[in-house]
């Protein structure tokens, strides 16, 4: 892969995820905020962006959104079949909720 497919990938995936921000913050701005572990801040901002600022924004040569499991604990409760597949994604998610709201956008 050479580097203009690199930056086209990472811009297609941010575009992808701020248009995702913006219809999950139209929907529900509470849970675009849990289920996304952005700010309230944050969610206003990318939630009031125009077209052209989305577009301007997801073109950076950086990606925007990150993993927010750090932990092989919790990569493993998602991964893992062999347990109940429900509960360990309900047990993720919890942990998840638990941690700071970092600002990575």
């Amino acid at each position: 892969m050479d580097t203009m497919q690199l930056q086209e990938g990472i811009r297609d995936i941010n575009l992808t995820y701020l248009m995702l921000v913006q219809q999950m913050v139209k929907e529900d701005k509470s849970a675009a905020i849990f289920r996304l572990g952005l700010s309230q801040e944050l969610v206003d901002l990318i939630g009031g962006l125009t077209p052209a600022q989305i577009i301007k924004m997801a073109s950076c040569n950086v990606l925007l959104c990150s993993f927010r499991f750090d932990e092989n604990t919790l990569l493993n409760m998602v991964t893992d079949y062999s347990k109940s597949r429900m509960m360990a994604q309900m047990h993720a998610a919890i942990l998840m909720s638990s941690q700071t709201v970092e600002e990575t956008v």
